[in-house]
């Protein structure tokens, strides 16, 4: 009985985790005469990857913040988040270990061929980040709480996060490990989607 539990919870934690992807795939065929898919994307639950060439962002914060991640219980991670960002050659899988089954992962990639992923008010909850960095007119300080926003004064308050912010940002040869992103809006162009046997098709 509690493998058959526990085999049930993977499999609406594997469909909770291909409902979005699914529905961008089914809108593909209305957007195919612009070349471009604009929704609402979000991936969360198990740790993920992340690969991409280029992000050059702007109104960029990060702050940390804990969440609850599936399987692992409470977890500190640092949120990026963007106003708008231009992504060049994004690549993103995950793993999900089904019953019988086994290893299936879920990889999405777009935003090849100089035609970037477009994406508005972008939130990324990131456990890992391996990246060549420049940011402008960046500050550093404590922030105000949920808004990531750095606090004015001496920043006295044990109780809030780190934060840091910057007018722009450009990362470059990104890799990063995370629990959830998502976006008010993703702008997909060239959007693939495949599913595979194992875990030899990971973004890295």
């Amino acid at each position: 009985m509690e493998s058959q539990a526990r085999g049930g919870t993977r499999w609406r934690r594997f469909g909770l985790v291909m409902v979005p992807s699914v529905a961008a795939t089914a809108a593909i065929g209305v957007a195919v005469s612009s070349g471009a898919l604009a929704t609402s994307l979000s991936m969360s639950g198990d740790a993920f990857k992340v690969r991409l060439a280029r992000l050059e962002g702007e109104g960029f914060v990060q702050y940390g913040t804990v969440i609850t991640a599936a399987g692992e219980g409470e977890r500190a991670v640092a949120v990026s988040a963007f106003d708008h960002a231009e992504i060049t050659d994004l690549c993103q899988s995950v793993v999900i270990s089904l019953p019988v089954v086994g290893d299936i992962t879920l990889r999405i990639t777009a935003g090849a061929d100089g035609d970037p992923v477009l994406a508005d008010n972008l939130f990324i909850d990131v456990a890992q980040l391996d990246a060549d960095a420049t940011f402008s007119n960046m500050r550093i300080g404590v922030s105000t709480g949920s808004t990531g926003r750095i606090r004015d004064g001496d920043g006295s308050a044990r109780s809030d996060s780190f934060a840091q912010e910057a007018e722009g940002a450009v990362l470059t040869d990104v890799e990063q490990i995370a629990y959830g992103t998502s976006a008010g809006t993703f702008t997909l162009s060239d959007l693939s989607l495949s599913l595979h046997t194992g875990d030899d098709d990971e973004c890295f």
